[in-house]
């Protein structure tokens, strides 16, 4: 039964204040009619006993206090949801924007899920291959991780999710398995967004993928329930399908900015940098319904992207998100600015489930100790590095001279690679293991005997 009031008592912006709406709930859908029988939507911000903060979904331009009704729906934001949302694009809150047919749903579930049960969670496990060897290789993405990218503005990581989005799957036993890609662009610009649905139409990867767009100029509200939508949409393809589904949200920093808009306009005490003090909360909300359970063959592995303001990874969104999620990929302006793509720092990125995801049977079983021996060898070319900005080159020693020598042939052969190349995990091995040759025998300490004898030898 609706709840219906046209007590309106103050309209400001996208704000309208009611009395009379005894039974209203936070987050509750509802419609605005105006005088001329146009209709609104908007959402419940906060109740206080008979009165209700309602930010709309739209503009108030219209709109007259003794003249609008306001009609509560008694539900959130729903989402309807089938196996015909692949290959379409949306909007924000999940209505197509693509010209295509309305979707027939199979199901309309609320689009504020829950987070995964912990008991119910089963282990993150199997290698994600994305075709970026500083990826594959090094800060390995598994299946059921959250794995966050840490960019600035300015820096290419619309182009770095984009190459992951079409080249990602997942390798079970080295045959591929179905895979899906859930694609939230949240807040961008409009030339973003074309950018983003012309990458996937012209290689084809719109067919796997679903992408809600949602663009710069459109309400706040929107914004925040976009990534809600798009995990809606992952969890119905993930666990009501059995499809393995990657969900990249970018940007969660508009995302965050959006949360602190809403609650600046709901007059909450602000936290750390005028964000509101359960951001935490809010992020680890959206995090924590990715992964997988126990019994259902799907799963959500997560990549959201955030541009840390003046690349500061102290600030709240990077620093909160680190707390939630297994690890970061992080983006260098340093290596951005030598011309290298994808600027990965790799020292700096992490992947706290790397190992769950590889070795024999899933990668190789060589792959940790071959990581371990190129994450060792580029920290000591960066230190020479480093030295030989100090000191000059002469005054390295001539082992220095060899890593530092590693340092710039890694760069340029592991870490750059085109934008369209897709690296197979076994490419990445091989590029690996020939940056190493160039090394002394006597300095590969952490790959074993029986693996050097197998792969560091072999093409000697």
């Amino acid at each position: 039964m609706y709840i219906e009031t046209a007590d309106v008592r103050e309209i400001t912006g996208p704000l309208i204040l009611v009395g009379n709406a005894t039974g209203a709930k936070y987050g509750e859908l509802v419609e605005v009619i105006m005088a001329a029988g146009e209709k609104r939507l908007g959402q419940v911000l906060e109740v206080n006993e008979d009165r209700a903060l309602i930010q709309l979904f739209e503009l108030s331009t219209g709109m007259g206090i003794a003249d609008t009704r306001i009609r509560f729906f008694g539900r959130g934001i729903q989402l309807g949801v089938s196996m015909d949302m692949l290959g379409r694009i949306f909007d924000g809150f999940g209505r197509p924007i693509d010209e295509g047919p309305g979707i027939i749903p199979e199901e309309k579930p609320d689009i504020n899920g829950n987070p995964i049960n912990p008991s119910a969670r089963a282990y993150p496990q199997e290698f994600i291959q994305t075709g970026i060897s500083t990826i594959d290789g090094l800060n390995t993405l598994v299946r059921g991780q959250k794995l966050p990218i840490f960019s600035g503005f300015g820096l290419p990581h619309a182009q770095v999710v984009a190459q992951i989005a079409r080249q990602s799957k997942v390798i079970a036993g080295h045959s591929a398995e179905k895979f899906s890609v859930v694609f939230a662009a949240i807040g961008i610009t409009f030339e973003e967004a074309n950018f983003f649905i012309t990458d996937f139409k012209n290689t084809g990867a719109i067919e796997r993928a679903v992408l809600f767009i949602n663009l710069a100029d459109d309400p706040a509200v929107e914004r925040i329930a976009t990534p809600r939508v798009a995990l809606t949409c992952a969890e119905y393809l993930a666990f009501k399908q059995g499809h393995q589904v990657l969900v990249i949200m970018s940007d969660m920093t508009n995302y965050c900015e959006a949360l602190r808009e809403v609650s600046a306009a709901r007059k909450e005490v602000p936290g750390r940098r005028g964000y509101p003090g359960y951001l935490y909360t809010d992020l680890s909300a959206l995090y924590e319904r990715a992964g997988r359970i126990k019994d259902k063959k799907g799963s959500i592995t997560l990549m959201p992207v955030l541009s840390m303001p003046e690349d500061d990874k102290t600030h709240p969104i990077p620093d909160l998100t680190g707390y939630i999620t297994e690890g970061q990929i992080v983006l260098d302006r340093g290596i951005h600015r030598r011309g290298i793509y994808p600027p990965i720092d790799v020292l700096a990125s992490l992947s706290r489930l790397r190992d769950k995801g590889i070795g024999k049977d899933r990668t190789r079983e060589d792959h940790a100790d071959w990581a371990n021996q190129l994450f060792s060898a580029y920290a000591r070319g960066k230190e020479a590095m480093e030295l030989s900005v100090i000191l000059g080159e002469a005054a390295l020693s001539d082992a220095d001279k060899q890593f530092l020598k590693f340092a710039e042939m890694f760069e340029k052969e592991f870490i750059q690679q085109d934008e369209n190349e897709n690296r197979t995990i076994f490419d990445s091995f091989e590029i690996g293991y020939k940056l190493l040759r160039t090394l002394p025998v006597q300095e590969i300490k952490r790959i074993r005997p029986e693996f050097q004898k197998k792969y560091l030898e072999k093409s000697k």
